[in-house]
């Protein structure tokens, strides 16, 4: 079957698409069989991404531009699986949309007299539906938080089915606005699996970028590279009670948007703008290494390899960084690309798996690095 995962990301800066052919196993108690065929990025338009961050930075929207922003996002997400389909000759048979995520609160928080928790992906799924002709499986992540869940990371099962060596422990990390990980110790059952967000990934650095530069990113980590880091604003961060808490756990812009940037800067105050993205660069490979280090390290028994996907991988300062701090682990650091999938594809590839189980009720979520009670099937059916 020809499906096709659509990812929008926390750093909301645009679109992936990844085109594959997924099958049933050959033999029972294997996974899937996921082929990747091909990856379309595309970036927003200017103004919804402006209309997308003002969302998910908490600003108070009148109820009929968040429902125009809805729909519009739906057109984007058709448009771009047309271009996909178009660009490798394939007629799409499903569509795993996963939208785009303007709030995430895994945390309950008191509302109208109860404990609420709650998340919310935007993009219209029954217009991908109407114009792609096909079923779309689309909110993925209410169905794990209902069981308890964090409703994330729903990565890992992708990383379960394709990334699991029978002779080496992996690390699967993905920088996109958030970082999360994925630990297999080698040859893993689904219920051995560990994985949970470490923290901001590219979201803090965009954002000085922003402020500082009047630049959507630091390019290829340049600007970073010049600059020195500030230990003393590295160890104040660092000490936040996120990276200390266990896991399942998972985060966003409510935890490292636009109020953590501010009180970053103030930190920062008096310092080049150089060494301000050098620190948040930092930041970011620190708080990668450390909840490796809490949380899996002292589990590992093999030698591990670290794959990385995502946007970061293209910041070779960050990179660098990466691969210094884990070497002193042991662990040898590479992009996705040693695997055989294009770094910038896995997400949507995932999303496509995911959208492949629901269709034949198969359970998506992995309770083990959720947090949920019990394996569910995700998301909800619009039909073409």
């Amino acid at each position: 079957m020809i499906v096709a995962g659509v990812m929008s990301g926390t750093s909301a800066d645009g679109v992936d698409v990844a085109v594959c052919r997924i099958g049933p196993a050959v033999r029972g108690g294997d996974p899937p069989r996921v082929k990747p065929i091909g990856h379309l990025g595309a970036a927003y338009p200017k103004a919804v991404r402006e209309a997308v961050l003002r969302v998910m930075e908490g600003d108070a929207l009148p109820a009929a531009e968040m429902s125009r922003l809805n729909w519009r996002l739906g057109g984007i997400y058709a448009d771009c699986v047309e271009r996909a389909a178009a660009k490798f000759g394939v007629k799409v048979g499903l569509v795993g949309c996963h939208g785009q995520t303007v709030h995430h609160e895994a945390k309950a928080v008191r509302y109208l007299g109860a404990p609420v928790r709650s998340t919310w992906q935007m993009g219209e799924a029954a217009v991908v539906a109407e114009r792609l002709r096909c079923p779309v499986v689309s909110d993925f992540r209410p169905a794990d938080l209902a069981a308890g869940g964090q409703g994330a990371p729903l990565v890992p099962m992708l990383d379960w089915c394709l990334f699991r060596d029978a002779k080496q422990d992996r690390v699967l990390l993905n920088l996109g606005g958030i970082a999360n990980l994925t630990w297999l110790p080698a040859g893993c059952g689904l219920d051995e699996v560990k994985a949970f967000d470490t923290g901001p990934g590219n979201m803090a650095i965009d954002a000085c970028m922003q402020r500082l530069y009047g630049r959507a990113f630091d390019k290829d980590g340049a600007i970073a590279a010049r600059g020195r880091r500030i230990d003393a604003v590295l160890d104040k961060l660092i000490r936040a009670g996120y990276f200390s808490a266990p896991p399942p756990k998972s985060c966003g812009r409510e935890e490292f948007g636009s109020a953590f940037v501010e009180r970053f800067l103030k930190m920062c105050k008096g310092a080049r703008s150089e060494d301000v993205i050098a620190t948040a660069t930092a930041f970011t490979a620190k708080s990668v290494c450390l909840s490796y280090e809490r949380f899996c390290w002292l589990h590992v028994r093999r030698p591990t390899q670290m794959l990385v996907a995502g946007g970061g991988t293209r910041n070779a300062t960050l990179m660098r960084m990466l691969a210094l701090r884990f070497a002193m682990f042991g662990v040898r650091v590479a992009p996705l690309e040693n695997a055989g999938m294009d770094a910038q594809a896995k997400e949507g590839v995932a999303f496509a798996l995911l959208a492949w189980l629901t269709w034949n009720g198969m359970a998506g979520n992995v309770p083990a690095a959720t947090g949920a009670k019990r394996a569910a099937v995700l998301g909800k059916v619009s039909f073409g």
